[in-house]
């Protein structure tokens, strides 16, 4: 079984062990490449392990022993999957590795722009406490969360970890699905009254057709002045050029990003130099715990997929 690891350097900085999936076959790894390259460099491939490398129809077409690509991740748009399954190829995601490092960064936003951490560091660094005339220097923004409402679009693993984080330190808790969930214990809502009433907007939603700049400028509209957006799902759910328009006309207060459209971000993203706009480089997912994880369940859907047991199957 020759299996190509695909673009390695965005899953490792020389500290993930990739023997669970060496156990399976004749591993080569390899680093980011183009179209071409990969097809050039896989001829043989009977499987192909990615990250974000974009696997198309032509490319595809030219890997004549390939049957299996197993994603490193939960989502799986950069492959083709209807030719996939018109060409017998099964493609494999990883559903639930990344919940609590997840939901963990969107609070990590949500608990920055609070306590306004940022700027009260800068300005103890700055000496200004030493010079402060009271005990206690508090000029920055600083509010409570409880009592607040927090809005998550969606109700997969990682928005039920948030929910649930979000009850447990006394949030209102509100859920927009386009499914509606028999068993939710939160207040499930439609899409207009979560973007009027939510104090914290979330986002954790897949990236398809329904979500697709799901939050634009007509939805920014509808929010408090007072809310805070956070996206730590994908970033065409988010249409940045309204979005930043809001943050520079102060039509909402803030906003925590973790993945854009363009990823490395282009140096003329219109979210770079918005207001109140604190981005982190697409890192939800990148605990090393969490990535540790990654490899253990991708190892062992291929161990499945080998043994006539395929799951997480998603074509």
């Amino acid at each position: 079984m020759n299996i190509y690891i695909l673009d390695r350097n965005t899953l490792t900085i020389g500290d993930l062990d990739f023997s669970p999936i060496e156990k399976l076959g004749k591993v080569t790894c390899l680093d980011s490449m183009t179209a071409e390259e990969v097809v050039l460099a896989c001829k043989d491939a009977d499987v192909l392990l990615i990250n974000k490398q974009d696997i198309s129809r032509e490319m595809m077409e030219q890997l004549p022993n390939l049957k299996y690509i197993g994603v490193f991740a939960t989502g799986f748009n950069n492959v083709d999957i209807k030719a996939a399954r018109e060409l017998g190829i099964d493609v494999v995601n990883v559903p639930g590795y990344s919940t609590d490092a997840v939901a963990q960064l969107a609070f990590s936003f949500i608990f920055a722009y609070t306590t306004s951490l940022q700027a009260y560091n800068q300005a103890v660094h700055e000496g200004k406490w030493v010079y402060s005339p009271t005990f206690a220097f508090f000029p920055y923004h600083l509010s409570e969360l409880t009592g607040k409402v927090l809005g998550i679009v969606g109700f997969g693993n990682i928005a039920k970890k948030v929910a649930k984080i979000g009850d447990a330190i006394g949030m209102q808790i509100k859920i927009y699905s386009r499914r509606k969930y028999d068993d939710c214990p939160y207040e499930q809502v439609e899409k207009e009254e979560l973007f009027k009433t939510s104090d914290f907007l979330t986002l954790h939603c897949p990236l398809n057709e329904g979500t697709a700049n799901l939050v634009n400028e007509e939805t920014l509209k509808l929010m408090k002045k007072t809310a805070f957006l956070v996206n730590t799902s994908r970033g065409g759910v988010v249409d940045s050029k309204a979005l930043a328009a809001a943050l520079n006309e102060e039509r909402i207060a803030g906003a925590g990003i973790d993945v854009l459209v363009n990823e490395p971000m282009d140096k003329d993203e219109p979210l770079y130099k918005a207001k109140n706009c604190m981005i982190t480089p697409h890192i939800g997912w990148a605990c090393s715990e969490t990535r540790a994880r990654l490899v253990l369940l991708v190892a062992d859907n291929l161990s499945s997929w080998m043994n006539g047991t395929p799951k997480n199957v998603v074509n």
